[in-house]
């Protein structure tokens, strides 16, 4: 199962570049960025090292490189201060952003994909992880078993 799974996340982050260009906008770089946030808070903190290597991934993402990189590590930090600041607060506000695509499938299905490639991006897309990108789900009205997030 979780081989089929990190599978399909490899094949699916080969395409997201190209895909992610098509909905190139500033809405989908704040879900994107806020989905990361969430990702890398669903251990319950943001650590510094975590938010060093988030800052680093989204910079190098081939699917994230096609925004300006240094609006998306300001995005990246203003979401990590909010959960900095009270974790609850900083997830509805996370949420909030990612809720901008709900209306949009296309869009929404593409940011349950890059959230997937974040958190696997270490190799390792463990159960929180995937538990904060179905919470993802859940906003944007996508079944988890899509994704291979049962």
């Amino acid at each position: 199962m979780l081989d089929r799974f990190m599978n399909w996340v490899k094949e699916t982050s080969n395409s997201l570049s190209s895909e992610v260009k098509k909905f190139k906008s500033k809405a989908f770089l704040e879900a994107a960025v806020a989905g990361c946030a969430i990702v890398a808070a669903s251990d319950g903190v943001i650590s510094p090292e975590e938010k060093r290597k988030m800052i680093g991934f989204i910079s190098q993402n081939d699917a994230l490189r096609v925004f300006d990189s240094s609006e998306a590590v300001k995005l990246f930090q203003k979401y990590a201060d909010a959960y900095d600041f009270d974790a609850e607060v900083g997830k509805a506000q996370a949420l909030k952003a990612v809720a901008q695509m709900k209306k949009k499938s296309d869009e929404a299905r593409l940011l349950v994909r890059v959230c997937c490639a974040i958190g696997a991006a270490d190799g390792n897309f463990d159960a929180k992880e995937k538990e904060a990108v179905r919470d993802i789900c859940r906003e944007l009205g996508q079944n988890p078993a899509d994704f291979n997030l049962e």
